[in-house]
């Protein structure tokens, strides 16, 4: 069984989702409808208001990280 999950996720919901990759600084996503798509998507949960990245968003950020240079270049 294979646990790859590939997401087509938008470049805006890339940088959301690494907005949240750490805790500590606090940082959100500006527009709330990409809170809610990720959170949809099952990347991101909301604990007491705040957003916090579930492990499956977690693993998606990593393996997108060669997307997101692409985007980049």
């Amino acid at each position: 069984m294979s646990n790859d999950v590939d997401f087509d996720l938008s470049p805006e919901q890339w940088e959301a989702l690494r907005t949240l990759r750490n805790p500590a600084s606090n940082g959100r996503p500006s527009k709330a409808y990409l809170l809610e798509s990720l959170v949809k998507l099952g990347l991101v949960v909301v604990n007491d208001g705040l957003p916090e990245m579930t492990p499956t968003g977690r693993k998606v950020l990593v393996r997108g990280s060669c997307r997101l240079l692409d985007l980049v270049a």
